[in-house]
Parts: structure tokens; sequence; C-alpha cells
């Protein structure tokens, strides 16, 4: 009887899952669900490799991924390069359970390139679809076996024969490839089923929705909304239902619901069950909703829950290295994860609908998205096709919160006729823009440089945002130029902010030359990051630059009150909600196993500043604060994530290096020239000098060569060298090369001051080399100011050093650095090719205080720099092949090793760097001529 019982029990509980499984939405896959889950078909493809046979491919995939066909990058129409247009065919069987002919079956393809012929047991299941993007699925019922195998075949085609979508989605500037590229599902619905839901969720919990449905039976609905976590928010019974044909209209509103933005990303799920005239439940869906609205203000600017905001924003492409668009959840998680790290609260979907794991990681990470119909300069000209593509993107993608606008296109790739498309699907009626153009309220001029802001023209009265700005390519763009850009952009009251170009480089694995990392030249090296998400110097000029935390430019000095200014950035975001630590540290030196000390540590008291609002914190001083090298300042925001760590050196590098360098070791010292050499001798060093320049020429440590030479030589002196002298005094040898005198103001005859550029080694009798260097001053510097060495680039093996790093600078690019001991070992990357190293060893690096360089045979060094705001240049980049523009610096100064007073900007791939703002400018303010440059080093062998 209890066996019985037991029996009994089970039973009911299968039946209650049967029935549950009944009245929900099944999902099966047939593929694997991305490119670390796949599954293996049959297939065959065309032409290029692996072609001609029978084999297998993982699915989904792009198979040039997989080593079949031929790989293409969509550029290649302009090079006149072979189009290649191979085609695959896939096979793959499957088994229904026969208790499924009392369902309605369809077979979902989530995205295919690019023409795809579909059969069930060898019949069509419907019209071929063209279009890469895009969603599409075929009712299948009437075509299965039930209780049996049954066979899947698709036939292929990576180039579309409709010229039209070949012209939109294929001549473009990113890869494009061949495949089912995303997952393929069977989708088991009841006989009376729900078509699909639109959903238009508002700020004040006003709930709109569309039910669609060709049930006959279907009469009402009953609505629920939940937590993400499952848990009963709110049971509707004041619904509104109106049913006309094909749909179910209903009207509700939400109590006490939290508003969805990208700081505080508050989800529901609503619930939605079609009920019969009994109040049976037919078919119950549920999908993931959050209330916000969204509004553009004609001249005004764009609002999202009434609150006006600015997109700090990229652009971004689904794509990975070793399965192009095939992409994952994981991936999606992780993109996200990294763009809301660079205090990003915006995304472009370039130039296609990504997958829909991506926009539902915005959704719940928190990211404004600008969803986007593909093509590239060329519009869907077959409008036919264009609106059939639209409805496909729209209808897929329409309840998610993150989308605030369509872009119909890009680049004068979009068909007018289609504008009033995306309306017709959206029951959010968000608006539809043309980027890179002015349309309708809003200007989305593409790469304008700085000096463009004003909008002296007809669109002045636009919203201004570019939809790309700031085109990365190698080291440039990016982070090169956001400051001087972001700081008009917050401070234009049309300015809605903007998208960089772009997130990541587009580098591609060919299968079929070894395994390399391709990026079709410079045309896909344009990430911050890059192809495996390798991070480079943008990535932290960012992250600071775009802080919601504004912390105003702030010196330490000996009257510091501890007072600093602060801007709340958010939109949605009290100050007082983030949490801020303040350390007092100390660093060790070059020698040292620990770099780092802290001294003191508390608690910062933010103000309570609402969103945009202005004011102040202040820093509690411990009684030796002034004994601290610098004080760090780190943000963390109301999900405990690091908004960034501001560093602020407190001793000047005298200061900082008084307690490193000793020179109470005393010995022999004496000098000899001879041969225009003047040698200086301890008791285990050697020193040579140029007697005809002052130069150094050799440098011999116990008989060991340190093939540091040729300096100082002075870098924006214009003076002709006049003498070199040798003094012996108090136990020291010194050399001073004299430069020709000039009048001290400028070149005015009438003045009876002069001024001399100079420099003096002093030798030590320990074997501490010290260097004092004096140049003339002038107002407006062009050129490099400071000095230089030789030291042979294959000698080098890294470098520990104290000041900003871990990477290098430019002029219009030093933010997102932080003062400590770094080390770093030695590489020969260019940013954004082959190889992705980063940080990058060679270039400028700022803040100097003392460096360690390592040699690879033990013929290292440290220099200890005095001088306040040097800048150390360490060795030459290589430079990329072919960089547009501006997007690299090649004038260096001359030598190998230099401690200078300026260094230049960096441009971008469409523009020289002094477009690019104030920073960029070739000329640098040095300003005071009445004082010379110094420079003072300390070298320790």
């Amino acid at each position: 009887m209890k066996f019985k019982s037991i029996i009994r029990i089970v039973a009911l509980f299968l039946l209650t899952i049967y029935t549950v499984q009944g009245q929900t939405t099944h999902k099966r896959y047939l593929s694997g669900t991305g490119k670390d889950n796949t599954v293996a078909w049959d297939f065959y493809c065309s032409d290029g490799m692996e072609s001609k046979k029978w084999t297998k491919i993982e699915v989904p995939s792009c198979w040039e991924l997989q080593g079949f066909g031929n790989y293409n990058y969509g550029r290649d129409y302009k090079a006149k390069k072979e189009y290649h247009n191979e085609f695959g065919i896939y096979k793959h069987d499957f088994f229904v359970d026969k208790n499924w002919k009392k369902n309605e079956v369809k077979i979902v393809f989530e995205g295919v390139m690019t023409d795809a012929e579909v059969k069930i047991n060898g019949k069509l299941a419907g019209e071929i679809h063209q279009g890469a993007f895009y969603e599409f699925k075929y009712n299948i019922s009437k075509l299965l076996k039930y209780g049996a195998k049954n066979q899947l075949e698709v036939k292929v085609h990576k180039m579309s024969s409709n010229e039209s979508i070949n012209a939109a989605e294929r001549n473009t500037d990113f890869w494009i490839f061949g495949g089912i590229y995303r997952p393929v599902y069977l989708e088991v619905l009841p006989k009376q089923f729900i078509e699909r839901v639109a959903i238009d969720a508002q700020a004040n919990g006003n709930i709109v929705a569309d039910v669609f449905t060709t049930s006959k039976k279907a009469t009402s609905v009953k609505v629920k909304l939940f937590g993400v976590n499952g848990k009963l928010v709110q049971d509707f019974s004041d619904l509104k239902v109106e049913k006309t044909e094909g749909k179910l209209s209903l009207s509700t509103k939400a109590n006490n619901i939290k508003t969805w933005n990208p700081e505080k990303p508050n989800l529901y799920k609503l619930q939605i069950s079609l009920l019969d005239k009994k109040g049976n439940e037919l078919h119950t869906v549920s999908k993931r909703i959050g209330f916000r609205t969204v509004e553009i203000r004609e001249s005004d600017g764009i609002y999202v829950n009434g609150q006006q905001i600015k997109f700090k924003g990229v652009n971004h492409h689904s794509f990975y290295p070793n399965s192009g668009r095939t992409t994952s959840k994981a991936l999606s998680i992780e993109h996200t994860k990294m763009i809301k790290d660079m205090n990003m609260n915006a995304i472009r979907m370039s130039h296609y609908p990504p997958d829909v794991h991506f926009l539902e990681a915005c959704d719940s990470l928190g990211l404004f998205v600008l969803d986007e119909l593909c093509t590239w300069h060329v519009p869907y000209l077959d409008t036919k096709v264009g609106k059939k593509l639209i409805k496909e993107l729209v209808v897929r993608d329409v309840n998610h919160p993150s989308i605030l606008i369509w872009d119909n296109g890009n680049e004068s790739g979009w068909n007018s006729k289609l504008d009033e498309e995306f309306a017709k699907w959206d029951i959010q009626k968000r608006e539809v823009i043309h980027p890179w153009n002015v349309y309708k309220k809003t200007n989305t001029m593409h790469y304008p440089d700085y000096y463009k802001f004003a909008f002296d023209s007809p669109s002045k009265d636009k919203i201004y945002f570019p939809t790309e700005f700031l085109h990365g390519l190698y080291d440039g763009g990016h982070g090169a130029g956001l400051d001087d850009y972001w700081k008009q952009m917050w401070n234009m009251p049309l300015a809605a902010g903007g998208f960089l170009w772009d997130f990541a480089d587009e580098g591609v694995v060919r299968t079929d030359k070894g395994g390399i990392i391709d990026t079709d030249g410079n045309h896909g090296a344009d990430g911050i990051v890059g192809p495996y998400g390798e991070k480079e110097a943008s990535y932290f000029t960012i992250k600071e630059v775009w802080s919601p935390i504004y912390i105003a430019d702030r010196y330490i000095r000996d009257d510091f009150s501890g007072v600093f200014n602060v801007e709340n950035r958010y939109h949605f975001t009290d100050l007082d909600e983030c949490s801020m630590t303040a350390k007092w540290v100390n660093f060790n030196g070059p020698d040292d196993a620990i770099d780092i000390k802290i001294l003191a540590e508390s608690k910062v008291v933010l103000p309570k500043l609402a969103p945009l609002e202005k004011g102040k914190f202040t820093v509690n001083k411990p009684e030796k604060w002034k004994s601290a090298d610098a004080l760090y300042l780190t943000a963390t925001d109301i999900h405990g994530n690091e908004i960034f760590t501001w560093t602020y050196p407190v001793k000047t590098p005298k200061q900082l290096n008084s307690d490193k360098i000793s020179y109470t070791k005393n010995g022999n010292i004496k000098s000899i020239t001879s041969d225009n050499v003047i040698t200086v001798n301890t008791s285990d060093s050697q020193f040579k000098f140029s007697a005809k320049t002052g130069l150094l020429k050799e440098v011999l440590i116990n008989g060991k060569v340190i093939p540091l030479k040729d300096g100082p030589i002075l870098l924006g002196g214009k003076s002709k060298l006049e003498d070199v002298k040798v003094t012996s005094k108090n136990n020291k040898i010194e050399i001073t090369a004299f430069f020709e005198k000039k009048h001290k103001y400028y070149d005015w005859k009438e003045s009876k001051e002069f001024t001399q550029d100079f420099f003096t080694w002093t030798v030590n009798s320990n074997g501490i080399l010290d260097l004092h260097v004096e140049i003339k001053n002038k107002k407006i510097v062009e050129e490099y100011f400071g000095i230089s060495f030789s030291f042979p680039e294959e000698e080098v093996k890294g470098m520990k050093w104290l000041g900003d790093g871990p990477y290098r600078v430019w002029s219009n690019r030093m933010k997102g650095t932080q003062f400590k001991v770094w080390e770093n070992d030695y590489n020969d990357s260019a940013t954004g090719e082959p190889g992705f190293v980063y940080p990058e060893f060679k270039g400028f690096f700022s803040s100097l205080n003392w460096v360690k360089l390592k040699g690879n045979n033990a013929n290292g060094f440290t220099v200890y720099c005095h001088s306040d705001l040097t800048f150390l240049r360490m060795l030459t980049p290589k430079q990329p092949a072919d960089f547009g523009r501006g997007a690299a610096v090649n004038k260096f100064p001359k030598g190998d090793i230099s401690f200078v007073k300026n260094i230049p900007a960096m441009g971008t791939k469409f523009m020289e760097a002094s477009q690019s703002g104030p920073q960029g400018s070739l000329k640098k303010y040095f300003g005071n001529v009445d004082e010379p440059i110094v420079i003072d080093l300390t070298f320790e062998f």
C-alpha cells in the first residue's frame, strides 16, 4: 500500500511537470549555446579550406574559424580583392518526443550568415532567410516525425543573392564570415500560445503591453510582477484588456517599484498568462523588464526618468579572435563588466544587433544601448527586405530597458523610407537616429575635431552626441584627447556625450596562416583593449576622465588644508551613497623587496551631493602627514566596485630621494686629461668624458662596461659650446661644459643681463655621479626641452621606477596613471599589433623620482631625479606601419634615454594631435624666462 502511494505521488508529480510545460514554452537546443559550448553537425563546404567533402563542424561557429572556406575583410571590395562566395551544407539528426504532437514546434535561428535555406526531413521549412544578423524562425509542426528521428538540413550561402544585403552587410569595414554562428533551438509551445509580447514599463509604474496571439480560445490575460529573485511583487487585479484581431492589449500600474537606470539597474519579471473564457491558463510567458522613461526633448537634451543624461559610451562589435562573431554569455558579461569598469554608461551596437545575452548583460549590469540596423555605408535599398529586417530587429529586442534609441544604419547607410518602420513594431516608440548625420532632433556627426564644438551652424540647436569620436588606432585616440573633449561635452548644454571608436581590436585567428592574429592592417587595430581583452593605457585614462566622482586637480604642499573640491557626475546616485578611503604611504628604494608602507588609513566622509552638484570633502591629516611620500584616495561605488584611485605626491623628488643616496663612503679619486679624454678614477670606478664637449663617453665599474654614454645632449638649447673645465675640490671632481652667453631677455640687445646654458658632472669619490643641468628657458616651446643619453636597446632587460605608471603617457593622455613603484620587463610591443603585450615598455613616463634600469648583462644602473615634473623617455617605441593621419609620434629626442620637461601629444586615425584640443598643441607654455630649466640627477652604478 505504501509503495502504491509513492507511485501515485510520483505519477501526479510527473503529470504536473508535463502540465506546466504544456502551459509554458520549452526550449531545446539543437546546437550548442555559444563559442564554448558547441555541438558537432555534419558539414560540407563548397570551396576553400577543407572543401568538397563531408566532415564535421561545431555549431554555432563561423566556418572560417573551424578551418573551412575563405577569409574576407569587408573592405576587400575596395582593394578589388576576390570576394569568396562559398556555401556550406549542414545536416543534423534530432529526436522528437511523440507527446510533442499535441504542441506547436518552431525552429529558431539566432543568426546565420547570410542566406539560409532550411529543410526538415527534406521539405522546405519556409522561404530562404536573408540577412546575417537577425533572428528568424519557422513553424515546423507539420514537417516533424513524432516519436522518431528527424533530419535538419541547412544550406548557407556566405554572400546573399540579394545585392542590397551584400552592399549593406558585406561591403563593410569589419570581418565577414559564413555559417550558423549563433545558436539553433526548438521552441515547443502549447497549441494555444502567445506569439510574442511587447511591453512598455514607464518610470511611474504604468505598464502597457501587447500580447500577440492567433488563439481563437484566448479571451483575456492574467498578469503578475515578480522580482528577479522570484518573489511576487504584485498580482494585478485592475487590468484593462482590449482584444483586437491578433492581439490583446493590456494596461495597469505597478506600485512602489524601483526604476531602471545604468547606476541602479533594477529589473523585474512580468508574467503574462493567456486565459480562455473559463479562466483556464492556455500559455504563460515571463519577460524581464525595467521601469524607465526615455525622452528626447527638442533643443534640450536626452532624459531618462526625468534626468538629463550624457552618454559616456563606446562602440562594440560582437567578436572574439578564435570564434569570430560567435560569442558566449560569459564573454558578454566579461565585456560589459570591462565597459562598466571604465566608468562608461553607454554602448552603441556596431554595426548590427548583438546576441541576446549581450543585451541581457546591459540590462542587468546597467548600460544605455543604441541598437543598430546593420548597414555600413550603403543602406538596404531593397525596401522590402529592409522592412522585414527591421521587424526582426525590433520584435526581438523591444523589451530590453537598456535600449534607448534605434539606429537606422551607419554613416549614410540609412534608407529614409525605413525610418517609420521602427515605430510600427516598438510599443515604446523610441526615437530613430541617423548615425553621422543631422536628423530630426539630433546631430551625431562623426569625428569632429575639438575646435568644431562651437557649432556655429544651422544645426547648433540640435542635441549633439557623436556616435563615433576619437577614432582609436594603435596608441592614438580613445584616451588621447578625451580630457579636452569631455570638458567641452560636459559643459555644453546641448551636448549629450558621445561614443568612442571602439572597444576591442578586431583581430581574427587565421586558420589558413598558421593561427596568426590578423587585424587586416590598420582596419581592425582600433580598440581600447586587444583582441583578447588586453588593456591598453587608454583604458585607465578613460576610467579617470569618466569617473562619476570628479575631483578637481590638486597639489599637496606644506600648507595643504586637506580639502578637495568634488563634483557628483552621477545621474541617479547621491555622492554619499559611495565610499572613499585615504591612505598615506611611504615608498622604499630601488633595491628594497617591499615597495610600499602604509603610514595611516582612514575613511573619507563624502558630502551628500545630489547628481550634478558640487561641494567639498576633507581628508584627515595624521600627525606626521608631511613624512608621507604620497596620498591615495580610493572611491568605491554602491555595488562595491572601485571607481578610481587618485594619487598625490606629498614630497618633492628632492625630498623623497634625500635618504636614498649615501655619499659617506670615501676613497681615492683623481683625474687625467689626455687625447681629448678626461678620465676620472675612483677605487672601483672609471669614468671617461670628452674634453671637447663634456659628454660622458664610458663607464667602467670593477672593470665592467656600463654602456651609458654620449650625454647629456642638451635638448632645446641652441647655444654653441664655449669651454669645458675640470676642477677638483672636497674629494670630488667637477667637469663643467659652458655654452655661449646670451642676452637674458630673448634677443633684446640693450639688455645687460646674460644667461648661459651649462651642465656640471660631479664625480664623487665613492663612484656616485651627480649631474646638474641648466638650459635657458623660453615662454613658448615646440621642441623637446631636457637632456638625452645613449644606451643600447639590446642591453635593456627591464626597469623599476618610482613615478606614474605602469603605462606611458602623452601630453594629451596624462590621466589614468598612478604614482607608485612600478616594474616592467622589456618588450618591443607596438600597441594594436600582434603580440598585444601591455604595458608597452618604451615611451614617456611622468613624475619621475628614480629609475633602476636592469641590464641584460648585469650592466644596469639607477638614476635619481631631484627635479619636479620631469619625464623619463625610455628608448624609442616601434612605429606602426600605417598609422593614418595622426596615430603615431615619430619624432623622438636624440639618443635612447632622456629626461625631459615636455612631451608630445598623440593623434587619432583621422586627425593630428593638434586638432584634439589644447593638450594636443605642439606649443607648450613654459613661461618663466627669468629662470633656467634645471635638471638634477644622481647616477648610481
